[in-house]
């Protein structure tokens, strides 16, 4: 994968990484957001975004690590609708894990 892609990708990576580490401390009592929900809406809009545009760079440069990416939109769509707070949200938003695991495994091929 050329630089850019490679680098957009990772940043998702980090990003989704951060909003789930973040939403598991939350969950489990760890950390305690209060008023400061937003981080993790705000976590939740990068990662979408670094995706995004991870994609749109991985298919300009015809990188196949974007096709391991691309399912991973689905379970970005659809976590918003899922609820908060409920065994469904985690769920959801778990099932993207092995997408970007499986794209930046591929990336490193």
């Amino acid at each position: 994968m050329a630089r850019p892609a490679r680098a957009l990708l990772r940043a998702a990576g980090t990003s989704y990484l951060a909003s789930c580490a973040l939403g598991v401390g939350v969950a489990t009592g760890r950390l305690r957001t209060g008023r400061a929900r937003w981080v993790h809406h705000a976590l939740y809009v990068s990662t979408a975004t670094l995706t995004a545009v991870a994609l749109a760079a991985a298919g300009r440069e015809r990188a196949r690590a974007g096709w391991w990416l691309l399912p991973a939109v689905v379970p970005l769509a659809v976590v918003p609708y899922a609820g908060t707070r409920s065994r469904r949200h985690v769920v959801v938003a778990a099932s993207a894990a092995p997408f970007y695991a499986a794209a930046l495994v591929a990336d490193r091929r």
